[in-house]
């Protein structure tokens, strides 16, 4: 399989993790996070629903994938989120030392990808992260 039609498949899971958020009344962003081609763990919006407002679709993940993993460190992962990450969630993603971010829309108001800002591309952080946007389907 081609990591296009992987790509796909894995937002595709996102997407859907979206879904759950806005029938709950969230602001609708999925997020999974794969190793080696398995999945590790999905999550999605619950800031509201939490009154945290941490509680993004990636805050969430890297919460349930720490567990999982028994560890904070997520090295040779790739996050897969249907919204560009804001500045709270590059970092934490910076921190857990993710390979790699693909994600679905840009996000022109707070997005850190690209849109709003570039801080991927930002010399300051320990850790560089792979960005690849504009991924839905």
């Amino acid at each position: 399989m081609s990591n296009q039609s992987l790509d796909s498949q894995w937002m595709e899971l996102a997407l859907k993790q979206a879904l759950l958020a806005e029938q709950k009344g969230e602001v609708p962003v999925g997020a999974v996070l794969v190793k080696n081609n398995k999945l590790i763990a999905k999550a999605h919006n619950q800031p509201i629903l939490n009154n945290d407002p941490t509680a993004h679709a990636e805050i969430q993940l890297l919460r349930k994938a720490g567990k999982i993993l028994a560890n904070y460190r997520m090295p040779d992962t790739t996050l897969y989120v249907t919204l560009e990450p804001c500045t709270m969630c590059l970092g934490a993603m910076v921190h857990a030392r993710i390979e790699k971010v693909v994600f679905g829309a840009f996000d022109e108001r707070t997005g850190v990808c690209g849109s709003c800002q570039d801080l991927s591309e930002s010399k300051c952080f320990n850790h560089s992260i792979e960005i690849q946007g504009g991924v839905l389907f």
